[in-house]
């Protein structure tokens, strides 16, 4: 009985959180998100190589780019990393300079099109200052490179760090493979903990973490599937080519990015979900109390 209790209230909250994704035109709002991030992802790009070129690390970039790439089907990054890595090869020192200012810029459009995401999900007003909304974007975008910077030092340098560690100490190589996990288990930590960011301090209000984690799991387990599943569709039956020719890579890209933010946008409308049945509940026992 107790079982059957839960299945129908989660029934009912992922019902409510479908119903109330159509009514707050979620799906048009993830076209938003999906076109915004991809139109910032060469900005992003190109400021990361400005500030690896600057501190001195050539190649990081290609390297972080390879990296986010590794994430998405091989239909879908293998025309995407091609022209990125075009962009890439030129060196960038000039961090400072006006190009690169705009760069960042625009990179920041992909962090205020997940913010306007979230409070329509959130159904939250903003009152924020477009300056202050401004700022609060670009740091993320600085914060967001420096954290890919050295996630990019832990996953290139840590095997050679490794070797060379057992060339002098073969008594540790039983640990090497959990050593290998950890690094997996970092990455997925990361992944966590910009979806915990982007969800407790972009909207309009704060929320605590248990109120936000539920979606984050569902946009997490969301995307593992929809990637997979995309993956499967476009190395099966997709003949994109034919379609659009020399925009093919563009629109699996374009298609791709919008199936991760409709995940992304379900996942805010889930634990906005959570939240009113969690209200209605208070208030029936508020009544029944009364």
């Amino acid at each position: 009985m107790r079982f059957k209790r839960a299945f129908r209230a989660t029934f009912a909250v992922l019902r409510d959180a479908i119903r109330h994704m159509s009514a707050d035109d979620g799906f048009a709002v993830a076209s938003h998100v999906a076109l915004s991030s991809l139109l910032a992802l060469f900005p992003f790009l190109i400021f990361i190589a400005a500030l690896t070129g600057f501190l001195g690390m050539a190649g990081m970039a290609d390297r972080i780019a390879a990296l986010l790439f590794d994430a998405w089907p091989k239909e879908v990054a293998g025309p995407i990393a091609r022209e990125i890595r075009v962009v890439l090869t030129e060196p960038r020192g000039d961090a400072l300079t006006f190009g690169i200012v705009v760069a960042l810029w625009f990179a920041a459009n992909g962090v205020d099109a997940l913010r306007i995401a979230l409070n329509r999900a959130y159904g939250v007003i903003e009152r924020r200052s477009y300056l202050r909304l401004r700022l609060m974007a670009i740091a993320l975008v600085i914060a967001g490179s420096v954290i890919l910077i050295a996630f990019a030092f832990l996953i290139v340098f840590a095997p050679l760090a490794i070797k060379a560690a057992l060339a002098f100490a073969p008594v540790i190589e039983p640990f090497v493979d959990r050593l290998n996990l950890s690094r997996y288990m970092i990455a997925t930590l990361l992944t966590l903990g910009g979806l915990l960011v982007v969800h407790s301090f972009l909207p309009a209000q704060r929320r605590r973490f248990l109120d936000v984690l539920p979606g984050i799991l569902a946009t997490l387990a969301l995307w593992l599937a929809a990637g997979a599943a995309f993956g499967a569709y476009l190395a099966s039956f997709a003949n994109y080519v034919s379609t659009y020719a020399g925009l093919a890579g563009v629109m699996t890209a374009l298609v791709f990015l919008y199936m991760v933010s409709a995940c992304f946008v379900f996942g805010g409308e889930l634990n906005a979900a959570i939240l009113r049945r969690r209200k209605q509940a208070a208030t029936s026992l508020q009544g029944v109390g009364g």
